[in-house]
């Protein structure tokens, strides 16, 4: 089976001004990839792209096997990130749900029985049930997030496109989201979300990818995290010490003294006995 995503010497952005450049990328069916690096590093822009809902100057996007056009593809769910939606819009939790089946329900308008009963069950999956008549902006971080994964769930994507899902929420609901979507990619789903958080959520991820503009590095966290590699990425020193199997990365020395470790130069990779 063919990757699910393929770019090839990708160059995209907004009004005429390239955001990413040279970007090659290849994701198969099934990973569980992360996107990692600073703000305005072109994260967003990649996904976005895979929607195609940016300008492309150049080079070639596939997903599914054929080109991205101006409309979303059924197979493919996307949640933005929270601070883009208008929280001001009257909009209860069912129909920002039921809005992700819009391009796929037929030639009617409205929801059928069995859209109202997939809708459901997400909503008891993902723990919301009870708010489905509730005002979206009376929800919390949290919730609002889940509400959004459903909206994208309820297209039955192959491939799930996140921005940030991690942001802006507590630890207990970051963790359950994520193993959400570990779930979710068990079940056969490709997923690719990007994040800034790098011990929290990049270094429990089997793959990925650092951005600034273009691809860095691509691999395990393992490897990937380096201190020259994660320098380019976000263009300081970082710390990063491995032990027992994980990957620790700070900008400080002082992070792991306060653990009481012994580190070393900012600069150098470090290897902390048990």
């Amino acid at each position: 089976m063919g990757p699910i995503i393929e770019l090839k010497d990708v160059t995209a952005g907004y009004g005429g001004q390239p955001v990413l450049a040279g970007v090659d990328l290849r994701v198969a069916p099934g990973e569980f990839v992360g996107l990692l690096g600073p703000s305005g590093s072109g994260k967003t822009t990649l996904l976005r792209t895979l929607l195609g809902d940016v300008a492309i100057y150049g080079g070639s996007v596939l997903v599914d096997g054929r080109p991205v056009g101006s409309r979303r593809r059924p197979s493919v769910g996307y949640v933005p990130q929270l601070e883009t939606v208008d929280w001001t819009f009257p909009v209860t939790v069912e129909e920002v749900v039921l809005m992700g089946r819009a391009t796929t329900s037929g030639p009617w308008p409205w929801p059928g029985r069995g859209d109202r009963a997939q809708m459901q069950q997400l909503l008891e999956r993902l723990g919301i049930a009870e708010y489905r008549k509730s005002h979206i902006r009376n929800l919390s971080g949290g919730q609002q997030q889940r509400v959004f994964l459903a909206r994208a769930l309820i297209r039955n994507p192959r491939l799930l496109l996140l921005d940030e899902p991690t942001s802006g929420i507590d630890i207990k609901t970051r963790d359950d989201i994520l193993h959400l979507l570990v779930e979710l990619n068990r079940d056969g789903v490709t997923v690719v979300l990007s994040t800034h958080e790098i011990n929290a959520v990049a270094a429990h991820l089997p793959r990925v990818v650092c951005i600034n503009r273009g691809i860095v590095a691509d691999g395990r966290p393992a490897d990937v995290f380096t201190p020259a590699i994660l320098r380019r990425t976000y263009g300081g020193d970082m710390l990063v010490v491995h032990q027992d199997g994980l990957t620790l990365v700070a900008d400080s020395p002082h992070v792991f003294d306060a653990l009481g470790r012994v580190v070393g130069h900012a600069t150098e990779e470090q290897e902390v006995p048990a």
